[in-house]
């Protein structure tokens, strides 16, 4: 599952993992705000608030996206008793810092091919790959389901 966090950096040591938080984001728009909060919190824990620009720009947007895309619509959610949460994962090792989205869709996050940067939307993917150092996602598997998507930031090494 982490093999796509290794690239370019030397191999990951489940043991490295110097900090983990997450948090379970409701379904509704204001998730986003909730994300960015939860965000600052933990980085300034973890002294790394001079990346909280670009870490919570991303955040915001692969929560945005999840909300938006991977959800199902108000109909079906109706149909559902409950709706799987999205859920924000931070975890940081010596020398990076992952940004993971975990919603109930199984379906790609598609990059949109845009020339038109004052759109409104279809840019999300496009931010994310430019301010984090790479982007992926990968299925979950088992009864979970759904899909994770992450996004990678290197972290200057100490000394």
């Amino acid at each position: 599952m982490l093999e796509p966090l290794r690239q370019g950096l030397p191999p990951l040591d489940p043991a490295a993992v110097c900090n983990a938080a997450s948090c379970a984001l409701p379904a509704r728009y204001e998730a986003v705000r909730e994300a960015r909060r939860f965000t600052r919190r933990t980085l300034d824990q973890w002294e790394l608030g001079e990346r909280f620009d670009d870490v919570c720009l991303v955040v915001s947007e692969l929560v945005t996206n999840a909300l938006r895309h991977a959800l199902p619509c108000p109909a079906a959610a109706q149909v559902h008793e409950q709706v799987p949460p999205v859920r924000l994962h931070l975890m940081r090792w010596t020398e990076r810092l992952v940004c993971a989205v975990r919603d109930p869709s199984q379906d790609s996050p598609v990059a949109r091919d845009t020339d038109d940067f004052s759109a409104e939307s279809g840019r999300g993917l496009f931010l994310v790959d430019s301010f984090s150092d790479s982007w992926g996602w990968h299925p979950m598997a088992g009864s979970v389901g759904g899909k994770v998507v992450w996004a990678l930031f290197r972290l200057p090494t100490a000394g």
